[in-house]
Parts: structure tokens; sequence; C-alpha cells
């Protein structure tokens, strides 16, 4: 038992760590200091270092850059934190369905870096397309649901925060319904067989991650309160 703790305790910080680093690459910024003349996205539009900002505020170009990055740190990360917990796993023998557990601490860290860039002030996005990657290379049938319910929500309004926190609420109920329902009582799981108690964690975490990136919405919620919230418009100049 103390050689799984010491295996999965060190794998842990190993993951959580450079997963944190990856994260804390603001690509918003980076691209937006690129795109036009070094100005950091920070002071322009909504002054979030996200995607959407740049989008209104720089353009199509330091957008699609931007999106790509944003997501495949996200991408990597999980896809580092499962092969790292996958080995360990060989190493000790306990179940793979462990791995998820590493693939999971990867895509946390990786957000929380998002949000809390180490390279720029400790003061990045909200976390959004970081936490989409997490959620389609963890499950896409929660993915599928979750991104559903963005674009549903995003036809009828045009808001990409309001469609953000929806998703993000669907998340951990799109978690619990997915690994209880058909992994756990259905024995349907595509890591083998799941034990209750990792419906009730992955769900926990699921949980914990929509609180964040709702929470980081505060602003962008008081303005949909107040109907001040802008619809997407696109800055054409690149």
């Amino acid at each position: 038992m103390f050689r799984y703790f010491i295996d999965f305790g060190l794998s842990s910080i190993l993951v959580a760590l450079i997963s944190y680093l990856l994260g804390s690459l603001s690509f918003s910024i980076i691209f937006t200091k690129a795109f036009d003349h070094n100005t950091d996205i920070r002071t322009m539009g909504s002054g979030n270092a996200g995607a959407t900002n740049v989008l209104r505020s720089v353009g199509a170009k330091a957008a699609v850059f931007t999106f790509i990055f944003d997501f495949a740190k996200g991408a990597i990360s999980v896809i580092l934190g499962r092969m790292v917990f996958q080995y360990v796993c060989g190493l000790t023998g306990v179940p793979i369905m462990i791995a998820q557990y590493g693939a999971y601490i990867a895509g946390v860290a990786c957000v929380i870096g998002h949000i809390y860039p180490i390279y720029f002030g400790f003061k990045g996005g909200k976390g959004v397309l970081t936490s989409a990657a997490m959620i389609a290379l963890i499950d896409w049938r929660v993915f599928i649901i979750v991104i559903g319910i963005f674009i549903i929500v995003f036809i009828f309004t045009k808001i990409v925060s309001l469609s953000s926190i929806c998703g993000a609420a669907a998340f951990p109920v799109a978690t619990f319904l997915i690994s209880y329902f058909v992994d756990y009582r259905g024995g349907k799981s595509t890591i083998g067989s799941v034990s209750f108690s990792y419906v009730l964690i992955t769900t926990a975490i699921a949980l914990l991650m929509a609180f964040i990136l709702i929470i980081k919405h505060k602003s962008n919620i008081e303005r949909i309160k107040n109907g001040t919230e802008q619809k997407l418009k696109i800055n054409h100049k690149s």
C-alpha cells in the first residue's frame, strides 16, 4: 500500500506540475501580441485572455491560432496524464481504470494554469476552451452532451458566456449520468470495470470544474441579468 501511495503520489505531482506549466502558456496573450503590435489582450475588449475576446478585439486569424493552441494544450495534458498513470498501473498491477485519474489531474491542473498562468502574473482566461479539450479527451460521450448544450444555447442567444455557463453546468450532470448508468450499472465502460467510488470521484471533479468555470463568469452573469452582455461580433481587421 505504501508503495502505491509513493508511486501514484509522485506521479500525481509530476503530472499536475507539467500540466499547470503547459496550461500557463496563455496563447491569447501570445498571439495578440504577435498579431496586434505587442498589445496585451487583457487591456482590450472585455479584458479576458480568451479566444472570444481575441475574436472580438483582434480578429479571426489570431482567434483561430488561440483556439487551436488552447485546445491543444488541454488535450496534450490529458494524454500525458493518462500515459504516466498507465505506466504506473503496469508497474503496480492496479486496474487500468486508475489511469483515468491521471487524465483528470492533468486536465484540472492545465485549466488552473490557464486561469492563473505563472508566466503572465497569474491573470489568465476563464478556462472554457481548455476545459472543453479536457472533457473531449477524457470522455467523448460527456463531451457530446456538453458541447450539444453549448451549441443549442448559442444558437438561440448568440452569447458565448451564457452558452459556456450552461455547458459547464451540464458537465457534472453528464459525467454522473454516463459513469453511473452506462459504465457502472450498464457495464459498458471503455476503461474496464468501473467502481461506484469512481463515479463519485469523477462527478465530484466535474462539479468542482463547473463551479470554477461558473465563478469565473461572475461578471458575465451580472451583465446577462442586466441585459448588457454582448452577443458575438467579429473584428475583421485580421
